[in-house]
């Protein structure tokens, strides 16, 4: 994988390969972050199912403030830790955690996130439940962006009704949405 933007443009980082373990590509990644352009420098951001964390190490090498990742499996959590030795990133987090068990232990959470980033394993079914959660939570700001990567083939995600959706694509098997947590239009 390797970042394509930022301060670290073009650097490589190398990561196991583990079961569900997909990263975004770079053109959905370019996308994306033209997309966000405007709200990342400064942004606290959590990368909630981080696999090979290619969207919070892009996110940080492009001006985020923090990134929290979180990821369940130990491997792909030690290749995390050895890219933010490597990158010299300290203003991260790596939590090995469920993403779900995470955010219900997050009841006084220290902060609120600006972006999310939601590219959980396609086969794990996941989202719907996850965003009903991170809704619920007290972890996005009201004007949070929240970016959704799910498989083409299925079914379209229902989201929680306060989410708005500001920009969907496709590219080849892969859908991708970005949201705003909340659906009052901002000042």
């Amino acid at each position: 994988m390797r970042i394509i933007g930022g301060t670290h443009r073009t650097r490589k980082l190398n990561f196991p390969d583990a079961p569900g373990l997909r990263p975004t590509s770079d053109r959905i990644r370019e996308t994306l972050f033209n997309w966000l352009r405007d709200d990342l420098h400064g942004a606290s951001c959590l990368d909630l199912f981080a696999g090979s964390g290619a969207l919070g190490f892009e996110a940080l090498s492009r001006g985020a403030s923090w990134v929290d990742f979180v990821e369940n499996s130990v491997v792909a959590k030690a290749a995390l830790t050895e890219a933010l030795v490597t990158l010299h990133f300290t203003n991260a987090a790596i939590h090995c955690e469920e993403a779900l068990r995470w955010i219900a232990r997050q009841l006084a959470p220290e902060k609120a996130f600006d972006i999310v980033f939601l590219d959980p394993p396609f086969t794990d079914n996941l989202l719907p439940q996850v965003c009903r959660k991170l809704a619920d939570s007290a972890l996005l700001k009201p004007t949070a962006k929240i970016y959704i990567e799910t498989d083409a083939t299925a079914p379209q995600l229902a989201v929680p009704a306060e989410w708005q959706l500001l920009k969907i694509k496709r590219a080849g098997n892969v859908s991708f949405g970005l949201y705003r947590a909340s659906a009052v239009a901002e000042i």
